[in-house]
């Protein structure tokens, strides 16, 4: 990692866990106070920082960036090497939070656009089941490999929001990824919020309150 997480403790007693990636170009902190509002308060926050490094989608251009992008295109190529790597990192993170205590079955992963794109590929293929999937304004990488490439349970709720404005992760990009989850995965919201681009909303954070407080209560 390029620099430490920004850690968040629980307000009560800590006995849940909330991993949340940004997306390309920003950081830990960038999310991190979005998330601290929204969390039950039993739940600590981790919203770690990615390496720094060329961007091929960037004009090769070195950015905080989990792998590197080289087509936003449904069928474009995936650096499949890069994911796997910064999947390493985040199994890591999940492994040390159990390694405190917490039970994997109260932890959830997150992430927004890139980041949000690494936290579905990094719970399915962890070997423990978790508490939830927060997916916003992303993909599922290597969609192509599913459900092959799944270690977990079928049962992980995934919460997956898009707008349907996005100029960046299109709308369509995201609803492929939904109806391939759909496919093997049994518990799986596709929201969309209208007019949304490539941000968040009050309303959309609202629903990812709302999730967290069922699947960790």
């Amino acid at each position: 990692m390029s620099a430490a997480p920004v850690i968040v403790e629980a307000t009560a007693k800590h006995t849940s866990t909330f991993i949340f990636m940004h997306g390309l170009g920003d950081t830990g902190h960038g999310w991190s106070s979005a998330i601290v509002s929204i969390r039950p308060a039993c739940m600590k926050i981790v919203c770690p920082t990615a390496p720094t490094q060329p961007v091929t989608l960037n004009a090769g251009f070195r950015m905080p960036s989990w792998f590197d992008l080289k087509s936003l295109d449904i069928s474009g190529p995936e650096d499949e090497e890069g994911i796997r790597a910064a999947t390493k990192i985040i199994h890591g993170m999940i492994d040390n939070e159990i390694e405190k205590g917490v039970p994997p079955a109260r932890i959830v992963l997150g992430g927004f656009s890139q980041g949000g794109a690494l936290a579905l590929y990094s719970a399915l293929t962890f070997t423990k089941p978790l508490a939830g999937i927060v997916a916003l304004s992303c993909w599922l990488p290597l969609h192509k490999q599913f459900p092959a490439a799944k270690l977990n349970s079928n049962n992980i709720p995934i919460f997956q929001a898009h707008g349907d404005f996005d100029p960046v992760v299109r709308y369509k990009f995201g609803q492929l990824s939904a109806s391939v989850l759909k496919s093997f995965m049994k518990d799986v919201t596709f929201k969309t919020y209208h007019g949304l681009s490539h941000s968040s909303s009050d309303a959309e954070m609202d629903d990812v309150r709302d999730v967290l407080a069922k699947w960790v209560k």
